[in-house]
Formats: structure tokens, C-alpha cells, sequence
């Protein structure tokens, strides 16, 4: 496939591996496992000395089409997939780290991550220090000498805070980190986070890639010494966190209409951040495409737009915040995002709710705070749908 071709034709062309029915549509290989021509062949395969399909929790034809379209729209050599986007986390975490490493991670990241960060690494002794997404200094006073990698998204969970990537690469570059960014809220349509000095970039390829909220998966990438050679593959191979045949497909296709779709949310989550600033019942808005944003202008040096996500503070706490959710008729109230369909949630008890209070309270995330992940529909609608419950 050429390099000079734009994004929203690689994202039709890429990973098309025909068979011999010639099809259209790229197949879906429902197998766990694959025959070989002979012992001579088997062995070659199981050693690596011979490419080629083994065993559907590491190598499948469907799947691999889904990594070569990914990797080429995030600008990466290779891509991993795995089960779910928390999947991805561990499959990264697991594969590079070792007893006694150090995370340095932004303090705004989704509840589950901070969990797994908090809870479940720190059992085989791998520490995190939280710190400021936004505070540059803040990374670089938390590196200790066993300091292996950095860890964030930006935009944040769910306040959309951003973080510099450019200047985070050059500390964790210093410290002989790796620099890992979650670019699930903007995908590779809207940030290139590799192209701004990332190492790794991380995928929940069940929101925005999918984009119909029909199946889960995740994905890592960079570049194929790290993935493959450092660990990370190995991981997979081994533990199964495994993408299957039939949900690659499902993203595989979700990935065809990624720019179209994206470039859409982002436009009506802009109207809609602008209308929730002009309501009287809303005491502050986060969206990084609003002048208002405390980030703003490096969103739009390191992002094509503000994205898909608006959070929002309402006057009254979480009886104000339960009234707005609870008065909707159009809008789902569920925590999943990047739907076609918009979404309505209270952070505080739903994505959020398994860490402390003090956590909470660090992160900003407040009792009267909503996320809104803007979908497809008119924004009209949306936002007659939210005033009932803000009037």
C-alpha cells in the first residue's frame, strides 16, 4: 500500500488479504487453530522461523488485518491486539515491567487504570507515583533511578485534560523511560501521539474504533522492537488477553468510517460545549475546543480539534447531577463512549466510583460532574434533551 495515499483510503485498503473466493469484504477466520502442510512446517512455525498462522490467540488472519489498518492510521510500526482496552494497559505494563520498576502516571486517568495501577501492580512490586497531568515539572520531580515508564491520556478521564506530549517525551526520554499515551478520546483520526514523541500509544478499541458500542477490544502500538522483541507479544502469546476473530472484524469495518465519524462528534460536541456554558445551572464546562479550556492552546497544537467528550459542573452536587441524568429520554445513560448514539454519565459513582475519595477529590472529579460523549444525532435534540433536567 502506498505511503503517499490519505487517511480515509488507507482505512478502506489496508489489511485486505484476499483468499482464493477473491472477496470483497474482508473474511472473518472463525478457527482456533490452523493445519499444517507437515511436522517440518509445524515446527518451523512454533519457532518463529517460519511465518505464518499457529493458534487464534496469538496469530489470526482477521486479527492481523485489524493491526496492519490500525498501525497505519497511529503512524506505527507494529500493532498488538488484545481483548479490551484495559487489556492493552496490562498487556504493556506486564510485558516491559518488572518487579521493583516505577510508573510515573497523570493522576487523571480512568478509574480502572488507577486500580490496576493502585491495587493490582503494586502486589508483584511495581509502585506508581500519580502526578499533575498538566504539571510538566511535576513528571520530572517524580523519576526515580527505577523509573521505567510514563504513563497518561489526553485527553483525561473525563475532565480532558491535556497533557504536552513533546515536552513529556523529552523527560521520560532523560529518565530512559517509555512514554505511553492512551489516545482512546482522540484516536489517530484527531492526535498522533508517536508523531509528538510517544513511545507507545495505547487503544480501547471498544469506543471511538468500533464506534457503534457493539464489542470489545484493545490495542498497543509502536514500534516492533519494543512490541515484539521487548516483551509485549510475549505477554499475549502467553497469557491470551486475546482479540477474537469476530470482534477484530467488527472494528475492522468501524475503522472504514473512523474520520467521518469522528470529525462529526468532535463538530456537534463543540455546539454543545458552547450551549452548556450559556446554561445558568452549569457552573463550568470542560471541553478542550473552548477558549475557556486551561489548556486550549496546546490542544490545538497537538490536536486537530477538541474530540468527541464534554464534561460538565452542575450547581447542587449529585442530586442536581442524578436530576440531569435521570430527566433524559434520548441520551443513554451508560459509562461506555464513542458510540454513534450519545451518552450521559456521572463519574463519580459509575467510572470512578472503585477509587477513594481523596483520589476523587485529586482528580477533580466532583459529585456534581456529568461527562457527555457526544453522538451522531442533532444537537438540537441533545441539548433539549439535557435542558429538561437543567431548567
Amino acid at each position: 500500500m502506498s505511503d503517499h495515499l490519505q487517511p480515509e483510503t488507507l482505512a478502506l485498503h489496508t489489511g485486505i488479504h484476499r483468499s482464493q473466493f477473491n472477496e470483497h469484504s474482508e473474511a472473518m477466520y472463525l478457527t482456533s487453530s490452523f493445519v499444517f502442510d507437515s511436522a517440518a512446517q509445524a515446527a518451523a512455525r512454533f519457532s518463529g522461523n517460519e511465518p505464518g498462522n499457529i493458534y487464534s490467540r496469538f496469530t489470526n488472519p482477521t486479527v492481523t488485518a485489524f493491526e496492519e489498518r490500525l498501525a497505519v492510521f497511529e503512524g506505527a510500526e507494529t500493532c498488538i491486539a488484545t481483548s479490551s482496552g484495559m487489556s492493552a494497559i496490562l498487556a504493556c505494563v506486564m510485558g516491559l515491567l518488572s518487579a521493583g520498576d516505577h510508573i510515573v502516571a497523570s493522576r487523571s486517568l480512568f478509574g480502572a487504570t488507577v486500580n490496576l495501577f493502585n491495587n493490582i501492580l503494586k502486589r508483584f512490586d511495581i509502585e506508581t507515583t500519580f502526578v499533575s497531568a498538566t504539571d510538566v515539572n511535576s513528571w520530572e520531580a517524580a523519576v526515580r533511578p527505577s523509573t521505567k515508564l510514563f504513563f497518561l491520556e489526553t485527553p483525561s478521564n473525563p475532565l480532558t485534560e491535556i497533557s504536552d506530549i513533546v515536552e513529556l517525551s523529552k523527560i521520560a526520554k532523560k529518565a530512559n523511560s517509555w512514554l505511553v499515551v492512551d489516545n482512546c478520546f482522540c484516536t489517530p483520526v484527531l492526535q498522533k501521539p508517536l508523531e509528538l514523541g510517544a513511545d507507545i500509544v495505547i487503544h480501547s478499541a471498544t469506543k471511538y474504533l468500533d464506534g457503534q458500542g457493539r464489542v470489545l477490544g484493545g490495542a498497543v502500538l509502536g514500534n516492533k522492537d519494543l512490541l515484539m522483541d521487548g516483551g509485549i507479544y510475549g505477554f499475549l502469546r502467553t497469557a491470551g488477553p486475546t482479540l477474537s476473530a469476530f470482534n477484530a472484524w467488527v472494528i475492522l469495518k468501524g475503522l472504514e468510517t473512523l474520520k467521518i465519524r469522528v470529525e462529526t462528534h468532535s463538530a456537534h460536541a463543540l455546539q454543545m460545549a458552547q450551549w452548556l456554558e450559556s446554561q445558568p445551572n452549569v457552573t463550568r464546562v470542560f471541553y478542550p475546543g473552548l477558549i475557556s479550556h486551561p489548556q486550549h492552546e496546546l490542544a490545538k497544537r497537538q490536536q486537530k480539534s477538541g474530540g468527541g467528550i464534554v464534561t460538565f459542573e452542575v450547581k447542587g452536587g449529585r442530586d442536581a447531577a442524578w436530576r440531569v441524568v435521570d430527566s433524559t429520554r434520548l441520551i443513554s445513560i451508560t459509562a461506555n463512549l464513542g458510540d454513534a448514539k450519545s451518552t450521559l454519565t456521572h463519574p463519580a459513582t459509575t467510572t470512578h466510583a472503585r477509587i477513594s475519595q481523596e483520589a476523587r477529590d485529586a482528580a477533580g472529579i466532583s459529585d456534581g460532574l456529568l461527562r457527555i460523549a457526544v453522538g451522531l444525532e442533532a444537537v438540537q435534540d441533545l441539548q433539549a434533551d439535557l435542558a429538561r433536567g437543567l431548567s
